[in-house]
């Protein structure tokens, strides 16, 4: 009784001590309007987080602007315009290099969610662009690794990197916004679709993207058709955030795990194991001391 007892009082507690996070985790599916890494603040600190309801709006308001002449750098090193991709459809996005989680998996199914586009329509009738805004850490050697790292090799895919004079700006024109904090970056996951006249006609969030989200909207802009509005609002849209883990280290630019929740779940084991074992002795020592029936 006394082991049962333990055991049940070690799983109440456990449930109520791993992060809520973990409820999201069961729901893969789940999209994502913004990228927030956990909160892991020295005492004193405080954290800066992203306004999701002002970030999607000046998102929405980006749409309709035509995007500015910047000169970025390529995976090489040599500088590009953004004029330079008027006269066909283009997909932009942004993305941190040192991400292992959200950025990755965001590209890769924007990958996914566009070859059925290269098969069908070819790669030389639209463009996609991803640009790196964490300066100076997103170098052009970095957006190349980050690239090839992935296996992100389509013809029509450049990876550019800004000045860090520029970012600012560059991001504005997109409606992008993220925040940089003492914890890490909050920011939005979106993908922005530009015609081929160069003006920004929707933005698309989340991680995961499905034909209608981004590949029936290329393809209307490939045939020069226009692109019905949308009707989510950001209502329903904050409906489907959900909170990410991992902490930035502002010093070496780069993300690393967040190791609390292991730590948390290897505790609950070793006092699980230590009270069984406690459980145990005090099973035999009461054997011992029970004199035998005759």
């Amino acid at each position: 009784m006394t082991l049962r007892f333990l055991l049940a009082a070690c799983a109440a507690a456990l449930s109520l001590s791993l992060p809520a996070a973990a409820a999201d985790d069961a729901n893969p599916d789940k999209p994502k309007l913004t990228a927030r890494p956990a909160t892991s603040l020295s005492p004193g600190l405080t954290l800066t987080t992203l306004d999701e309801n002002a970030a999607f709006e000046r998102s929405q308001a980006a749409i309709g602007q035509p995007v500015g002449n910047f000169a970025l750098l390529d995976r090489d090193g040599k500088p590009v315009e953004m004029s330079r991709f008027k006269g066909k459809p283009l997909l932009v996005n942004f993305i941190y290099t040192a991400c292992f989680q959200v950025c990755p998996t965001t590209t890769r199914n924007l990958q996914k969610a566009i070859d059925e586009t290269v098969s069908v329509m070819g790669a030389d009738r639209f463009n996609i662009v991803t640009i790196g805004f964490n300066q100076p850490f997103d170098s052009p050697q970095a957006m190349k690794d980050f690239a090839k790292r992935y296996g992100l090799d389509l013809p029509n895919w450049e990876f550019l990197s800004p000045a860090p004079a520029i970012v600012g700006d560059v991001t504005q024109n997109f409606g992008f916004s993220y925040v940089a904090t003492p914890a890490g970056f909050d920011h939005l996951n979106q993908v922005t679709l530009v015609d081929a006249d160069g003006r920004i006609v929707r933005q698309v969030y989340g991680e995961k993207f499905t034909p209608k989200d981004l590949a029936e909207p290329l393809k209307l802009l490939i045939a020069n058709s226009a692109i019905p509005a949308e009707a989510s609002t950001v209502k329903e849209l904050m409906e489907r955030v959900r909170i990410l883990c991992s902490v930035y280290d502002p010093v070496s630019g780069r993300y690393r795990t967040n190791y609390s929740v292991y730590m948390m779940v290897a505790g609950f084991l070793t006092f699980v194991g230590f009270t069984i074992y406690l459980s145990i002795n005090m099973w035999r020592n009461r054997r011992r001391e029970d004199p035998p029936v005759a």
